[in-house]
């Protein structure tokens, strides 16, 4: 397979080149500031040769000339990247019309196993208070994260639709039902999510703590390898969890 490696240059960019390459997949990297795994285009309109999918990490800035470049070229695509604006979410859902796209919020297998459990776990405790408390590094630019966000919005609708609270301060009682966020900015610490259910009686804790950015483009690269056989549609981790577990 020959995997064409979008944002190439970044950290995650990197990691992916190498989990491609260890994979038994050939690489074409694209990064407007070059890559010291590989030899980089700089613009993907650069690369016209063979291609299979294409994985991005660059940034949700690159948007609209990704999913033209796919689109134009029939490609799948694996969109790693977060923060995209309304706008840019229906350029994505437009293409996924068209080629097959893998977008997700979290590329860890780990993060979507958490997610199917969190859910079995709403579905039996759904009178239960929910919390969510998430944890990054220093340089995390959002908050709450789009893993927060993604586990929420799954624990909302498995339980028909609740209220997510983003961050709690001043004289605000807690309202029955409602789903809490709470953010935590600290060192450099890669990325943990903690969701509790509690009545009162006991409260259950279901974590999930990434210990290396590596695993993301892990998860990236077994994403690519998923998406290059489906049909056009928009898939994400939780579509790869429920094949396993077909």
């Amino acid at each position: 397979m020959i995997v064409i490696v979008n944002g190439a240059g970044g950290r995650l960019g990197q990691e992916v080149l190498k989990a491609a390459k260890s994979a038994g997949h050939s690489v074409v990297a694209v990064d407007k500031f070059g890559s010291p795994e590989a030899v980089t285009y700089k613009n993907l309109c650069d690369y016209t040769g063979e291609a299979d999918v294409v994985i991005d990490f660059s940034s949700h800035l690159a948007t609209e000339e990704l999913t033209s470049y796919v689109v134009k070229r029939n490609l799948p695509l694996v969109l790693a990247t977060t923060g995209q604006t309304p706008e840019e979410k229906e350029m994505v859902f437009a293409a996924a019309k068209k080629v097959p796209l893998f977008f997700s919020a979290n590329m860890s297998l780990g993060v979507a196993l958490l997610i199917s459990l969190v859910k079995k776990a709403a579905f039996l405790l759904p009178e239960d208070d929910i919390e969510i408390v998430e944890t990054h590094h220093n340089h995390k630019a959002d908050a709450p994260s789009g893993t927060a966000l993604m586990i929420a919005s799954a624990i909302s609708d498995t339980l028909g639709g609740r209220d997510i609270v983003k961050g709690r301060s001043g004289l605000c009682k807690r309202e029955k039902g409602e789903i809490g966020i709470s953010s935590i900015r600290i060192g450099s610490v890669v990325g943990k999510h903690e969701v509790m259910f509690g009545d009162g009686v006991e409260t259950l804790t279901i974590t999930h703590e990434a210990h290396d950015k590596a695993l993301f483009a892990q998860g990236a690269v077994r994403a690519a390898d998923f998406i290059v056989k489906k049909p056009a549609g928009l898939y994400d981790m939780q579509s790869l969890v429920e094949e396993y577990n077909a």
